[in-house]
């Protein structure tokens, strides 16, 4: 068996971004950028509170790009903070080309809630089995108050147009993310 030898580095927002990998027979847990993005299809809250099916190679394939993030839980306080900072980036996002869709494990019901209680322009994506959580590693374990926990995992991935993952960020921090990301894509 050959050892799995990667290089990744921390930046100012704390998380921690795959820059390269070289992988034997056992494939990495994580995703890193060059990889294809598993595709999916997801119930979706739109911004004008509609719902719809959100299918990823279907909005690749007719050339945009993607910023998929994962956040825990709609309406809690940081998941808010991250969500209204990506709802206030938005005009910077799309400049650069790029989709923003948010993607956590709460039902369609709840993601209407958060939608129109903050305004959020752009769609929200219910997981509720937690299936595309983990073929992107955003769902496992993690440390909260010094304790082993299993859970979903903040994470954040850049798509590009052809569906090959540009840059796959782990364990951010909901304040100042979107800042630090637009830093890395622009």
């Amino acid at each position: 068996m050959t050892d799995i030898e990667s290089m990744s580095m921390t930046d100012a927002d704390g998380a921690t971004d795959v820059t390269a990998t070289t992988t034997a027979a056992t494939p990495a847990a994580r995703l890193e950028p060059g990889q294809i993005a598993p595709d999916f299809t997801l119930t979706a809250v739109e911004p004008d509170g509609a719902e719809a099916t959100v299918t990823l190679s279907e909005l690749t394939t007719a050339g945009r790009k993607v910023i998929l993030y994962f956040y825990p839980a709609a309406m809690t306080p940081g998941c808010t903070t991250e969500a209204c900072d990506f709802r206030d980036n938005m005009a910077r996002l799309g400049s650069l080309g790029y989709t923003v869709l948010g993607v956590s494990k709460d039902p369609v019901a709840k993601l209407q809630r958060f939608r129109e209680r903050d305004d959020l322009s752009f769609p929200l994506l219910s997981d509720p089995d937690l299936a595309v959580h983990k073929r992107y590693a955003a769902y496992g374990e993690k440390k909260l108050y010094g304790k082993t926990h299993v859970g979903v995992l903040r994470s954040t991935f850049a798509i590009a147009a052809d569906g090959r993952i540009e840059l796959a960020r782990y364990n951010v921090r909901a304040k100042g993310h979107v800042e630090s990301l637009l830093k890395r894509l622009g």
